[in-house]
């Protein structure tokens, strides 16, 4: 089975500060992997140097088996974006437009695109915000939802392209408990689905029951990898135990 992403060697450093060091790993269809880890320790920078929201220093990054970058040379404007366009990335703080409705946020890049006609992008809107259970929410304004609603929206958006991947960078991290389920629901939901995700997260929980691995970084690095079992039930590293411990 060939893997939908392939990451190998992968560095970033800012000035003489290494942000990534040497980062390996690749992830199969329909995989869902978790990374936890301290603040700091390049989780974020990973997932966003997978979707070129960040430049790497060094190594290589195979979306699909076409090269992103490779041993720190990036393909050309036209490659990147079609490479990028089978991942879709839900952020921390949602960054929804203020300006546009519910079904504004979820159609703009298709209509943008123009790759289909508007009513299969209406029908397709109608559809992922029911998935997420805010049919009712369509023509109201970002400022009308609680923050659950809105990553919410914000989910419906980043699966508006079909996207084969999703990323997701801490997202229920600006959120009350209360409202954390309802998001948390939602990517479950997707995971049963078989999406293949990557979900950096604080949710320890979460991350045992439903990911497939773990990945734990620290320092810049995958200090350790593994089955939800193994990293949560039996670390091997003192690291990882500490990290774990603190809560």
């Amino acid at each position: 089975m060939s893997s939908m992403i392939d990451v190998k060697q992968l560095q970033k450093s800012f000035g003489s500060l290494d942000v990534l060091k040497q980062i390996t790993f690749e992830v199969n269809p329909g995989e869902v992997v978790a990374v936890i880890g301290p603040s700091g320790s390049g989780k974020s920078t990973m997932l966003r140097s997978l979707v070129h929201l960040e430049e790497v220093t060094g190594g290589s990054i195979f979306i699909h088996g076409k090269p992103l970058v490779e041993n720190g040379k990036y393909a050309g404007h036209t490659a990147i974006r079609e490479i990028t366009a089978s991942m879709g990335m839900v952020f921390q703080h949602f960054n929804l437009f203020p300006h546009l409705t519910v079904r504004g946020n979820l159609e703009l890049a298709p209509r943008t695109l123009k790759r289909e006609n508007p009513q299969a992008i209406t029908a397709r809107s109608s559809e992922l915000l029911s998935k997420v259970g805010l049919a009712d929410k369509a023509d109201v304004y970002p400022s009308m939802l609680s923050g659950g609603q809105k990553q919410r929206v914000a989910i419906a958006r980043a699966l508006m392209l079909n996207p084969d991947i999703l990323l997701f960078d801490e997202p229920t991290s600006a959120l009350d408990p209360e409202l954390t389920g309802e998001v948390l629901r939602v990517i479950r939901q997707l995971a049963e689905e078989n999406m293949t995700m990557i979900i950096v997260t604080h949710e320890m929980n979460f991350a045992r029951d439903v990911a497939d691995r773990v990945f734990f970084m620290d320092n810049g690095e995958i200090a350790e990898s593994g089955t939800p079992e193994q990293i949560f039930g039996s670390p091997k590293l003192e690291r990882t135990r500490l990290f774990l411990n603190q809560d």
